[in-house]
């Protein structure tokens, strides 16, 4: 295969997986108001801390979907089919859902265990912070949509786009994060 269709495959990748990048920048914008545990703790700790909120929870999730919804509307005048897609409509909205709230649920898993280790909410943990939420968005999707995924990310050269959204998502998490910092939505710029 020649390299330039190798490096579409990549950049579609990443395309296809924007759904679920925004939802963890778009969860800080909405934050606030109840906590996802409700205070609540779990063997004397808290279970997610204060940085989870319902209102970041689903204002993040829909961010993603509509993120994605746009995304779709792009691909009427811009087909990626040669290289990959979401899929029929239905299907398209179902893994949306999946990729957005996947990779939150991803990001709630990793406040999990921060906090069953003794972390303090802000308190950098190398590698869990970049790869808990693309975790989750792969996993959840994968169990909806498995031949979606498998299409798009491990079949043949399309593997190439998976190892790219690994290698990448250090950078574009940590330049996130930056951003939101100076911005002032995050407390720290990790």
């Amino acid at each position: 295969m020649e390299a330039l269709n190798v490096l579409a495959i990549m950049l579609v990748g990443v395309w296809l997986f924007l759904p679920a990048m925004v939802p963890n920048s778009a969860a800080a914008l909405f934050g606030g108001k109840t906590k996802m545990d409700f205070g609540r703790t779990w063997k004397g700790k808290r279970i997610f801390g204060d940085g989870k909120s319902w209102r970041g929870f689903f204002g993040g999730a829909f961010s993603g979907v509509l993120i994605g919804l746009i995304l779709i509307g792009i691909s009427s005048f811009w087909d990626p089919v040669n290289y990959g897609g979401f899929g029929p409509f239905w299907s398209n909205v179902g893994v949306l859902f999946t990729l957005a709230f996947g990779a939150l649920l991803g990001d709630l898993t990793g406040a999990f265990i921060k906090r069953r280790l003794g972390m303090e909410r802000g308190q950098k943990a190398p590698i869990l912070d970049q790869y808990d939420f693309v975790a989750g968005a792969f996993l959840v999707t994968a169990l909806f949509f498995p031949d979606w995924v498998y299409a798009n990310y491990i079949e043949g050269w399309h593997i190439a786009a998976l190892i790219f959204i690994i290698v990448i998502m250090f950078v574009i998490h940590r330049s996130a994060n930056i951003i939101a910092y100076k911005m002032g939505v995050k407390k720290e710029p990790w």
